[in-house]
């Protein structure tokens, strides 16, 4: 019976989440009424100093910071002139619309990493002007919610750093590693969108050539400065400075946010009712992450009392997994579990619980942290469950059908598990790239 208590925490933990309890007092209260019942009061002495050592942690000061530079940047209006300039350069293409929303998601993927944020910021501002111009449904809601998820994957990703400081990773290798991933799911995104426009021109057509006239008439290089070039080098400020090792991702952070404000205030957007809504949505972010992450140091201080990473280890050992066998079901566990809980409560739950025996297994951990990520990311995008696409449901025009966003999804959620595939299949994809740069 002593043995099963930590199978027996996890399934308390998880019926209570599912009841719809809030995540951090479940995992902190949870985890202390079952330690004290075991253990005593007693054993908790350690949780203020653990505690502690995660407020006191330097890394973890990247999460206020990039969350700042991302709503920032969603407040300033730039994601708005963004899509619209973008849209408008790819316009003569076929397909070019969707095209151009892939592209600005990355771009937003690489100034945000808030995914609630882009999907709702582009379900709004370009799922109606792609239906208006001909667009089918499918093909406009599945670009939407799979662009607006590569703040997932693509760096600075809040994922990255939250997994990165539990692997014990560098922020910076989850970075660069993240770099080839990252953009090969969106050349994969950009294949697909190509073929569709060829084989099916009706179903992504090119926009009417009076509205590109317009927009390449007067103010054509300022718009596009404006909206292409000032985001590009707040990305390149940011992540330049990471992989050139001037700075590193704390620091890279600090800039970002500094020059976020910068850029909002060159684009007229700056007062103090923008600045007090950024803040507090900044405090409100913040906060959740870490008292969650509080709660997890409990648990985590409990689920080791309790000798649950060795129970579990003999689990594996005695069922003769091989590590292949034992990373498909933790990947399979983790894409399931992001159906119903968010990617902070699945870092702090179930990886440090799998941590210990990949590392026995001699796994590559920024090789798992990499492929962690891109899970995740697939899993907000999987029907019936995935987050994405209730964000872009509950914003999406009249007529939108949750059968759209569902049919529209299905070839991206394919084309992410290709990209999982080939960082399995291929490790130096998410290796090669630090390694390349250390020896520099």
């Amino acid at each position: 019976m002593i043995e099963a208590m930590p199978l027996i925490l996890f399934l308390v933990l998880f019926v209570l989440l599912m009841l719809g309890f809030p995540v951090a007092f479940t995992l902190g209260g949870v985890s202390i009424l079952m330690g004290a019942a075991m253990f005593g009061f007693d054993f908790f002495n350690l949780l203020p100093l653990r505690v502690w050592g995660v407020m006191t942690n330097y890394v973890l000061i990247a999460v206020p910071l990039f969350v700042f530079m991302g709503v920032m940047l969603e407040k300033s209006g730039l994601a708005e002139e963004l899509l619209e300039t973008m849209a408008l350069l790819f316009g003569r293409l076929r397909g070019g619309l969707a095209i151009s929303i892939v592209v600005v998601g990355a771009m937003l993927g690489a100034s945000t990493g808030i995914v609630g944020a882009t999907v709702v910021t582009m379900g709004l501002l370009s799922l109606p002007t792609m239906l208006r111009r001909g667009y089918s449904p499918e093909v406009a809601t599945g670009t939407v919610s799979a662009s607006g998820t590569l703040g997932q994957i693509i760096p600075p990703s809040i994922v990255l750093v939250l997994l990165g400081s539990i692997l014990n990773v560098s922020i910076g290798d989850m970075f660069m590693g993240a770099v080839i991933p990252g953009a090969g799911l969106v050349a994969l995104y950009l294949i697909w969108l190509t073929i569709v426009a060829i084989f099916k021109p009706e179903l992504a057509p090119a926009m009417p050539a009076s509205e590109l006239e317009a927009f390449r008439g007067e103010g054509m290089a300022k718009r596009i400065l404006q909206a292409f070039i000032l985001p590009f080098f707040l990305i390149v400020a940011v992540l330049g400075s990471i992989f050139a090792g001037i700075a590193s991702p704390t620091e890279a952070a600090a800039v970002g946010a500094f020059g976020a404000t910068l850029l909002t205030v060159l684009q007229g957007k700056f007062n103090i009712p923008t600045l007090k809504a950024v803040m507090a949505e900044t405090t409100h972010l913040t906060c959740m992450v870490f008292f969650i992450l509080v709660g997890a140091t409990a648990f985590g201080l409990v689920f080791r009392g309790m000798q649950g990473d060795a129970y579990l280890t003999s689990l594996i050992v005695g069922a003769d997994m091989s590590p292949n066998m034992f990373l498909a079901l933790v990947m399979v566990i983790i894409f399931i579990a992001g159906f119903f809980i968010d990617f902070i409560e699945i870092t702090f739950i179930i990886v440090p619980v799998v941590v210990p025996i990949f590392q026995q297994f001699g796994v590559d951990l920024l090789w798992l942290g990499i492929l962690i990520a891109m899970n995740l990311q697939t899993s907000f995008l999987t029907p019936p469950f995935g987050f994405s696409l209730f964000y872009l449901k509950g914003v999406a025009p009249e007529g939108v059908e949750t059968g759209h966003i569902y049919r529209g999804i299905i070839p991206f959620i394919v084309i992410q598990l290709i990209a999982v595939g080939l960082v399995i299949a291929f490790p130096e994809s998410a290796t090669w790239f630090p390694e390349y740069l250390a020896r520099k």
